[in-house]
């Protein structure tokens, strides 16, 4: 970092017993640290994003004797560390974006800028990431067809959707992407033109037929970058099974989200973390001997879907741009009609899981 400077979000604060507070506490992205000398404070005042960092060092070295040269190393290094810092020499035009990109990305890059707390990090080149990725959708209906809408708007740049199913009156309460015009004609087909309608720039495949074997998923998982379930169909887990061992045999991350009535749940797996099955093995585990929820309702709202399309497109978003903050193997969500009903799970692997100890 040449120039280093505080970034707009995240902008520092000392209160009167020293303490600075920097970063957004509001987004659980702050930190506070304990400055009774006022070296931190001193080392920030000078990060205006004009002086280069060696200068930032000497100065701070002469305002403060008792901290001497590499004290002032050692403060400087590190606040650089910490990202909340950005470098100002690096405002040029990032290559591979163009101007009308810049300006539709532009509340990615600050979103990207807030919560991407890699030092060092470039929220250009999480946008650049997500063009070039590539994201197969199985099934687009409640939760895929807001999903793949996110994605498409948010700049995916290759999109694959695959459903057998057409277009039914039932499925306008909450499939965002189909009107009464599309009736009968085939979900996947009309996702991708509603999707080229949003974002021109992307490329948007479609495949109308069902997936329902090992092999048949595999070919779709080995052409993405990341893997989304939306499809119920084989039921009881089935399909989930699958996709596990699939992705898990070709180390790709998958994430599967749904809805029973009021409840929303996404779980996000991949090769750095438990699977599917030890993850459902350790919370049935706790559940009473003999005793199984019923999750099976054909009850639906539209607010419902759309936050569970929304959960799969942030998870996706994060695992291709890296700014997650926790590895794969969880399940989170929460119950809309019970605010105080999170949903936060995760298990550690089996030893004896085929999947896990590969």
């Amino acid at each position: 970092m040449r120039q280093p400077r505080v970034k707009p979000e995240h902008a520092a604060h000392r209160f009167d017993d020293g303490t600075i507070r920097i970063g957004g506490e509001l987004y659980g992205i702050a930190a506070e640290i304990t400055d009774p000398d006022g070296w931190v404070w001193e080392a920030l005042s000078l990060m205006d994003g004009a002086t280069p960092v060696e200068h930032v060092e000497a100065e701070l070295a002469a305002r403060q004797p008792r901290l001497g040269a590499d004290g002032a190393h050692e403060v400087v290094k590190a606040l650089l560390n910490s990202g909340y810092l950005e470098d100002a020499a690096a405002d040029g035009r990032p290559e591979g974006l163009t101007d009308d990109e810049l300006e539709r990305y532009s509340r990615n890059h600050t979103y990207f800028r807030r919560v991407d707390l890699r030092p060092g990090s470039d929220p250009w080149e999480s946008q650049l990431r997500l063009k070039k990725a590539r994201v197969s959708v199985l099934g687009v209906g409640g939760t895929g067809s807001h999903a793949a809408w996110a994605l498409a708007a948010t700049g995916v740049g290759n999109l694959h959707l695959v459903d057998p199913d057409r277009v039914e009156v039932s499925n306008l309460t909450r499939q965002v992407l189909y009107g009464e015009a599309d009736l009968g004609r085939p979900k996947a087909q009309v996702a991708v033109e509603r999707l080229r309608a949003v974002n021109s720039a992307g490329s948007f495949t479609c495949d109308i037929r069902k997936v329902d074997t090992e092999d048949a998923l595999a070919g779709l998982v080995s052409r993405c970058d990341v893997f989304v379930l939306c499809a119920d169909e084989p039921r009881n887990d089935l399909i989930a099974k699958m996709t596990s061992r699939v992705c898990a045999g070709l180390g790709v991350p998958w994430v599967v989200a749904g809805y029973n009535g009021p409840l929303v749940t996404v779980g996000v797996y991949g090769p750095d973390g438990p699977c599917f099955e030890c993850v459902g093995a350790g919370e049935e585990a706790k559940l009473k001997p003999g005793w199984h929820p019923d999750l099976g309702s054909t009850g639906a709202l539209a607010p419902a879907a759309g936050i569970s399309g929304q959960l799969i497109a942030h998870e996706v978003i994060s695992l291709l741009t890296g700014t997650g903050r926790r590895p794969p193997g969880y399940v989170r969500g929460v119950n809309l009609i019970a605010p105080d009903h999170v949903v936060d799970v995760r298990h550690p692997a089996r030893p004896e899981c085929p999947l896990c100890s590969r």
